[in-house]
C-alpha cells in the first residue's frame, strides 16, 4: 500500500509551480484522511484564534505514521547499501580526499533527516491512544522550522557534491561494488533500466527525500481542505506554503547544481581550477541568454550567485557581487535610443547590450535578486520569486574590496561604506606595509576626518595624523602625533603642514623644541616663535624653510637679548645687544652673536664706549675706543629700556594664520562641517595632548549650533548686552570665537611667558593685545553681518553714523572682555618694566607712611580748613597729633580696588570716583559745595595715594594710558590719570625731601 501510495506522489517539479499547487490538493484525496473539530477547553492564545482544536482522527495519524516508518526503512537502506560504501576512502586516489570530505557533509545532513524523523514519529506514536490527535502536535506543523532547515541543509551539501562531480568519480571500491550489486540496488529507486553510477548516485540522493515533502505537502493539503469543509478554518495554511516553498527550492538548486556541474564539465581545467567551489552556483551565462560588452574586451560573461565574471579566453575578471552595482542608462545613435546596462566596480566600470531587450532585462533583474541576496548574506527560499517581487539593492552599502590597480589606493583593502563603487561614508583602508587610514570617505576620495597611521623605521612606532582631508589630501586643522614623540597641531594643504602650526619635540634627548608660527609647504617659514629648552634661549622673528632668516629676537634665559638680522641660521650685519647688567650694545656681530666690528656700547651707569670690539668665548672682550663718561639719565633710562621688535615685526604679520583661518570660515558661510577644519578640533590622545587641553571647559549658555549662535549673535544690539554674549562666547567650548581665543592664547604664552617675560618686549605684547581686539571685533561684526544684524548696532536716536562707531569699538566691546586672558602675563611686563620707579616710588610710600595724618597734611603743603578732622573719632587717651589714616577713608579703600580690575576703563572709573569721594569728603568738612583747584587737589591726591598703598601704581597708571579707549583722551579721565601720575612721581621724590628734611 505504501510503495503504490509513494509511487502515486511522484509528481514533476512542474507540478510544483504557481496556481498548479491546488492539484496537489485534488490528488491529497486519496489519502482519506478524516479531520474533526471538537470544542475543547482553550489556552488565552488559542481562545483569540479561535473555540475550536483542530484535530486529526486516529486512521489517519496511523497510515502518516506508517508513511513515515517506511521513510524511515528507505534511509536506513541507503545508509547500509550506497552510503558507508561511499565513505570509504581510497588511498591512491589524490583527488578522492577532497570528494571524501564532500560526501563525509552529506552523511551529517543525511543523518540529520533520520534523527529528526525518527524522534518526531516516535512522539506522535505516543499520541495514538487518544481518539483523535491535534493538528498542533504533528511534527511537520509543529517543527516545521527545524525540518526546513535540516532539508535546505541537506539538498546544499548534496549539490556542493555534485557540482564538484563527486558522484562521477567515485573510488575504485565503490564502482567494484556498484557493479556486483547493480541490479538489486536499482531497486532503491524503482529503476529496471540500466542506469550509470552517477545517474543511480545522483537520483538516490535527491529522489526520496523530494518526494518525501511531496509526501508532506499532500498530507497538509488534505487537512487544509476538510477543515474548510467542516468548520471554514484554514489555519494551516503557513505550513502547507512552507513545504510548497521547500518543493521550489529543491527544484531550483537542483536545476542550478546541475546547470553549473555542465559549465565545468564543458570548460577548460583552467577556468575550472580558477573558479570552480562547491557552493557556487550558475545563475545566467551570455552564451545562453544573449548580451556582450560593448568594448568588446571581454568575450562571455558568467553570473554566479556570488560573483560576476568576465572571460576573455583563459583570462579572468572575477567581481565580487558585494561592490557590484547596476543601472541601465539609454543612448542615443542615428536618432535611435539604445538601452545600456551599466555595470560599476570599484576600479572598473563595464557597459553590456544585447539585441533582444529582453535579455538585458533578465540580467538586470538576476543581477540585482543576486547582489541582493549577497548583501543579506544567504540566499532567497525559495532561490527565486516572480519578477518585480524584490526591490533593487541598495546603492549605499557596507563592503570590502581590495584595490589591484594602480594608483593610491594600489593592494590597500577597504572596508566600509561604499556607494556606487566609490568608498563613500564611513570606512578603512588598510596597505600591506601597516599604512592605516579610518574616516569620512567621500566620491572615492578622503574627505572629512580621518586618521592616518604611517609605519615609521622605529620598530612598533607610527607616525599619527588626527586631520581633516578633503579631495584625498590633509587639508585644514589636523594634530600629527610622530613617532619621535614630538607633536604637530595646525594646519595643513596638500598633505604638508602649512599655515600657523605648533610643532613640540621636548621628548628629544639631543635638541628639545617647541616651535609656534607660521608654515609653508612643510617648512617653518614666515613668522614664529621657537624656544629651545637646551640652549634654555628663545627665537622671535622670521624663518624661511626651517631657519631663522630676517629679523629676529633671541631672549636668553639669563636675560641677556640679541636683535638683528638673520641668514640661514647666522647673525648678519649689525644689531643690538641687551645685557643683563641693561647694558646695551649697538653694532656689528659675528655668525655666533659675539660683539666684532665697529659699535656703541652704552653702559648700565650711562658711560658710553665707541670704537671696534671683538670678543672671543677665550679671551673675552677686547676694545678700542673712546670712552664718554658725561651723559644725560633720561637717555640712559631709554637705552636700558629699549623695546625689542618695534618696527621690525609689524604686529599685523605676526599671526595672521590664525586670522585668516576664522576669515576663511566666515567666508564659507560659517557651516558647522567646516568648522573644525577651518578653526581646529579638540583631540585628547595622550597626556600632553590632555593636559594642553585642560581649559577646554564651557558653563556657557551659549548654543552650539552655528545658526543659533548666528541668530544669539543678531539680538545683541547694546554694548553691555554685546560684552555680556562675548564673555559667554569666548567660555564655551562650541562657539567658533573660543578657538580663536584658545589659539591666541596660546601664541600669546609662547611669546610672553617663561623666557619670553622680558620687559624689553613690553611694547610687542601691548601692541598684539591691541591688534587681537581689533581683529576680533572686525570678526564679530563680519558675524554679526552674516546674522542680518550689522546695521542694528543700538544707538541713541539721531546719532549719525560717526557717533554710532565712537560709542561701540574693539575698546569699549571687545578688550574689557579680552584682558582677563591674557592680563596676567601682560602686566607682568608693565611690572618687570617700571620696577625700578615702582621701587623708589614704594620707598616714599614708607617714608610717608611714618608720619601721623596731621603731619603729613602739613608736609603735603594742604590747607587746614581742608582737614577732615571732625570726621576722626578720638578715644579718650587719644589726640590729633598722633592718629594715622583716619582721614579721607573712603576715598582711600576707593583707590585701593583699582589692583581689583583689569579693564583700563574701569580703572578709570575707580580713579574717577576716588577724585569724588575726596570733594565729598572736603565739602562736608567747609559744610558746601567746594570745587577743589589743581593746587589743593594735588596734595589731597597724593595723600590718599600715600595712604592706599598701591605696591606697583606705577605699572598701573602706564597700563591704563596704554590701553584706555582713544576717545577719553583730553577729558576727565586723562585728566584724573594725568593728575594721579603726578602724585606718583612726587612720592618717588618725597624720600629726598623727607631724608633732607
Amino acid at each position: 500500500m505504501h510503495s503504490t501510495i509513494c509511487h502515486r506522489l511522484r509528481l514533476v517539479p512542474s507540478l510544483l509551480q504557481g496556481e498548479r499547487v491546488w492539484e496537489l490538493v485534488r490528488r491529497a484525496k486519496e489519502y482519506n484522511v478524516t479531520v474533526a473539530a471538537v470544542p475543547h477547553m482553550s489556552s488565552p492564545r488559542e481562545s483569540q484564534e479561535g473555540s475550536h482544536t483542530k484535530t486529526v482522527s486516529q486512521a489517519a495519524a496511523t497510515t502518516f505514521i506508517k508513511t513515515e516508518e517506511d521513510f524511515l526503512i528507505i534511509l536506513s537502506r541507503i545508509n547500509a547499501l550506497v552510503l558507508n560504501i561511499l565513505l570509504r576512502p581510497d588511498e591512491s586516489d589524490s583527488l578522492g580526499k577532497d570528494h571524501l570530505k564532500s560526501i563525509v557533509q552529506v552523511n551529517e545532513r543525511f543523518h540529520a533527516i533520520w534523527d529528526l524523523t525518527s524522534g518526531c514519529c516516535k512522539t506522535l506514536k505516543l499520541r495514538l491512544g487518544d481518539s483523535s490527535v491535534d493538528v498542533n502536535d504533528i511534527y511537520i506543523v509543529k517543527n516545521q522550522s527545524n525540518l526546513l532547515q535540516v532539508y535546505t541543509e541537506y539538498f546544499l551539501a548534496v549539490t556542493n557534491h555534485i557540482v564538484i562531480k563527486g558522484f562521477d568519480k567515485v573510488s575504485k571500491p565503490t564502482s567494484i561494488y556498484w557493479k556486483t550489486n547493480k541490479r538489486g540496488l536499482k531497486t532503491l529507486i524503482g529503476e529496471t533500466d540500466d542506469i550509470s553510477l552517477t545517474v543511480f548516485l545522483q537520483r538516490i540522493f535527491t529522489e526520496p527525500f523530494r518526494d518525501h515533502v511531496q509526501t508532506y505537502s499532500l498530507f497538509l493539503s488534505q487537512i487544509n481542505g476538510k477543515l474548510a469543509e467542516e468548520s471554514g478554518e484554514t489555519s494551516s495554511i503557513d505550513s502547507l506554503n512552507t513545504f510548497v516553498n521547500l518543493q521550489k527550492y529543491i527544484s531550483q538548486i537542483l536545476d542550478e547544481a546541475f546547470q553549473t556541474k555542465m559549465l565545468w564539465v564543458s570548460s577548460s581545467s583552467k577556468l575550472t581550477a580558477a573558479l570552480c567551489t562547491p557552493d557556487r552556483r550558475l545563475q545566467e551565462d551570455s552564451k545562453n541568454v544573449q548580451i556582450a560588452v560593448t568594448s568588446g574586451r571581454y568575450d562571455r560573461i558568467l553570473l554566479f550567485d556570488d560573483s560576476l565574471v568576465f572571460l576573455q579566453g583563459i583570462e579572468t575578471h572575477i567581481c565580487d557581487l558585494k561592490t557590484v552595482w547596476v543601472c541601465s542608462s539609454t543612448k542615443q545613435n542615428y536618432f535611435q535610443n539604445f538601452q545600456l546596462l551599466q555595470i560599476i566596480t570599484p576600479e572598473e566600470e563595464f557597459v553590456l547590450t544585447s539585441r533582444e531587450p529582453q535579455n538585458q532585462a533578465v540580467w538586470q533583474w538576476k543581477l540585482n535578486q543576486l547582489i541582493q541576496q549577497r548583501l543579506i548574506g544567504r540566499r532567497n527560499f525559495p532561490l527565486w520569486g516572480k519578477a518585480g517581487e524584490t526591490s533593487d539593492p541598495p546603492t549605499s552599502r557596507v563592503s570590502t574590496y581590495t584595490y589591484k590597480n594602480e594608483g593610491r589606493f594600489k593592494n590597500a583593502t577597504y572596508d566600509g561604506d561604499m556607494s556606487w563603487g566609490k568608498p563613500d561614508g564611513k570606512g578603512t583602508l588598510k596597505w600591506p606595509d601597516g599604512r592605516n587610514h579610518v574616516g569620512d570617505f567621500q566620491f572615492g576620495q578622503e574627505n572629512g576626518f580621518g586618521v592616518y597611521l604611517v609605519p615609521s623605521s622605529l620598530p612598533d612606532r607610527y607616525d599619527c595624523y588626527k586631520c581633516h582631508w578633503q579631495n584625498g589630501v590633509m587639508q585644514g586643522y589636523g594634530i600629527c602625533e610622530y613617532a619621535d614623540e614630538s607633536v604637530y597641531k595646525g594646519y595643513f594643504k596638500d598633505n604638508m603642514r602649512h599655515g600657523y602650526g605648533i610643532l613640540e619635540n621636548l621628548a628629544s634627548t639631543t635638541d628639545p623644541f617647541k616651535y609656534t608660527g607660521n608654515w609653508h609647504k612643510d617648512k617653518m617659514s614666515g613668522y614664529g616663535v621657537c624656544e629651545s629648552t637646551q640652549k634654555s634661549e628663545r627665537y622671535i622673528g622670521m624663518w624661511q624653510k626651517n631657519q631663522k632668516h630676517g629679523h629676529g629676537i633671541v631672549l636668553m634665559d639669563s636675560g641677556t637679548c640679541y636683535q638683528g638680522a638673520f641668514a640661514l641660521n647666522k647673525f648678519v650685519g649689525s644689531g643690538i645687544l641687551l645685557s643683563e647688567d641693561s647694558s646695551v650694545y649697538e653694532g656689528e656681530f659675528t655668525e655666533e652673536c659675539l660683539l666684532a666690528g665697529k659699535g656703541k656700547l652704552t653702559f648700565n651707569n650711562g658711560f658710553t664706549l665707541v670704537g671696534s670690539f671683538n670678543k672671543s668665548q677665550t679671551a673675552g672682550l677686547q676694545t678700542q675706543g673712546v670712552l664718554h663718561t658725561s651723559c644725560e639719565d633720561q637717555n640712559g633710562i631709554m637705552k636700558r629700556k629699549f623695546q625689542l621688535g618695534v618696527g621690525l615685526l609689524p604686529v599685523e604679520e605676526r599671526w595672521h594664520g590664525i586670522f585668516e583661518n576664522f576669515q576663511k570660515f566666515l567666508e564659507s558661510g560659517c557651516k558647522r562641517e567646516t568648522e573644525e577644519s577651518f578653526l581646529g578640533f579638540h583631540v585628547k590622545s595622550n597626556k600632553k595632548l590632555q593636559k594642553s587641553q585642560e581649559y577646554l571647559h564651557c558653563q556657557s549658555d551659549v548654543s552650539g549650533e552655528i545658526e543659533d549662535i548666528l541668530k544669539e549673535m543678531s539680538l545683541q544690539l547694546e554694548q553691555e548686552s554685546m560684552q555680556c554674549y562675548l564673555e559667554k562666547a569666548f567660555k564655551s567650548s562650541h562657539h567658533p570665537l573660543m578657538k580663536l581665543m584658545k589659539e591666541l592664547c596660546v601664541v600669546f604664552q609662547a611669546t610672553y611667558s617663561g623666557i619670553g617675560a622680558n620687559f624689553h618686549l613690553l611694547s610687542m605684547a601691548q601692541e598684539e593685545i591691541k591688534h587681537y581686539a581689533t581683529k576680533i571685533w572686525e570678526l564679530y561684526r563680519a558675524l554679526k553681518v552674516m546674522a542680518g544684524g550689522a546695521n542694528d548696532m543700538a544707538v541713541p536716536a539721531g546719532e549719525d553714523e560717526e557717533e554710532r562707531n565712537e560709542a561701540l569699538n574693539s575698546y569699549t566691546v571687545v578688550l574689557p572682555i579680552l584682558l582677563p586672558y591674557f592680563y596676567a602675563d601682560l602686566f607682568m611686563l608693565y611690572m618687570l618694566y617700571y620696577q625700578q620707579e615702582d621701587a623708589y616710588y614704594w620707598q616714599g610710600i614708607v617714608r610717608l607712611g611714618m608720619l601721623t595724618d596731621t603731619k603729613l597734611l602739613q608736609f603735603l603743603d594742604v590747607q587746614k580748613f581742608l582737614w577732615p578732622l571732625k570726621d576722626i573719632k578720638l578715644t579718650a587717651n587719644q589726640r590729633y597729633s598722633i592718629v594715622r589714616h583716619k582721614c579721607f577713608q573712603s576715598a582711600i579703600e576707593c583707590l585701593q580696588k583699582i589692583i581689583t580690575v583689569m579693564d583700563p576703563s574701569q580703572k578709570l572709573e575707580i580713579i574717577l570716583k576716588t577724585y569724588t569721594e575726596i570733594e565729598k569728603t572736603v565739602s562736608r568738612v567747609v559744610d558746601g559745595d567746594y570745587k577743589l583747584p589743581m593746587d589743593d587737589l594735588l596734595p589731597l591726591l597724593i595723600y590718599v595715594a600715600s595712604r592706599a598703598g598701591i605696591q606697583h601704581l606705577g605699572a598701573e597708571i602706564h597700563f591704563i594710558y596704554d590701553l584706555m579707549d582713544p576717545s577719553n583722551r583730553g577729558g576727565i579721565y586723562d585728566f584724573l590719570l594725568t593728575a594721579l601720575e603726578s602724585c606718583y612721581e612726587q612720592i618717588q621724590k618725597e624720600e629726598v625731601r623727607l631724608y633732607k628734611c
